[in-house]
């Protein structure tokens, strides 16, 4: 689990094409303290394995479902990424829970000032779009944000200079496709109340099937 908090851009060292997959290596400084095979790091919202270190990189499997659903399949020599540490119990919760499950691309429709502030608007699907609200959080590209606005085919964001310049979305331009995770708390929101409408409509059947047959 992750926050959306970035701890660092790092730098795509390699990305190398193995069948559907990917094999793709950063350079980075911060997120190696104590990194160790095995942990999973955010690289742009999604979440992957370290396979393989060195003292200033790491590498990871990039699988296809992965690929398919990210914008790392886009990425070359050079490319920054932001990169996030799975969160530990003893830390703060500043951000909002991302899973790193990225659920799909969205592309960037505009950017404009407003005051000190750049806010950004960026197209999302109709599958997407339903979990997103106003005043509700977002990641994008592994970076939390509050939704500012949303219409029926898009949402915005508002970027503080901070997050401007601490994170890939301070040089995407018109056209970037970004990744996009919708909060997991209105998913399961939406799961529960799913349970319960269906347990209603059994309910009302089998009283319907009762009455039918005279036994009440």
């Amino acid at each position: 689990m992750f926050t959306g908090l970035v701890a660092e851009l790092g730098t795509v060292q390699n990305l190398v094409r193995q069948g559907e997959s990917y094999h793709l290596t950063v350079a980075a400084k911060k997120v190696m303290n104590n990194l160790k095979i095995g942990d999973s790091v955010a690289v742009n919202g999604a979440c992957l394995t370290v396979v393989e270190m060195t003292e200033g990189s790491f590498t990871a499997d990039v699988m296809p479902e992965t690929v398919r659903l990210t914008n790392i399949g886009d990425l070359r020599g050079g490319d920054r990424v932001n990169l996030e540490r799975t969160l530990r119990l003893c830390d703060g919760l500043d951000g909002h829970i991302v899973s790193g499950h990225v659920e799909g691309l969205g592309t960037i429709l505009s950017q404009r000032s407003e005051g000190i502030a750049v806010v950004v608007t960026v197209s999302a699907e109709p599958k997407l779009l339903k979990y997103i609200l106003p005043k509700g959080s977002i990641a994008i590209d592994g970076i939390s944000l509050t939704v500012t606005q949303v219409t029926d085919s898009s949402f915005s964001v508002s970027l503080i200079p901070h997050t401007a310049k601490e994170t890939t979305l301070g040089f995407k331009a018109v056209g970037d496709k970004v990744n996009l995770e919708t909060d997991i708390i209105g998913k399961y929101v939406e799961r529960m109340l799913g349970f319960h409408t269906k347990e209603n409509q059994e309910l009302t059947l089998d009283k319907n099937i009762l009455m039918e047959n005279g036994f009440i």
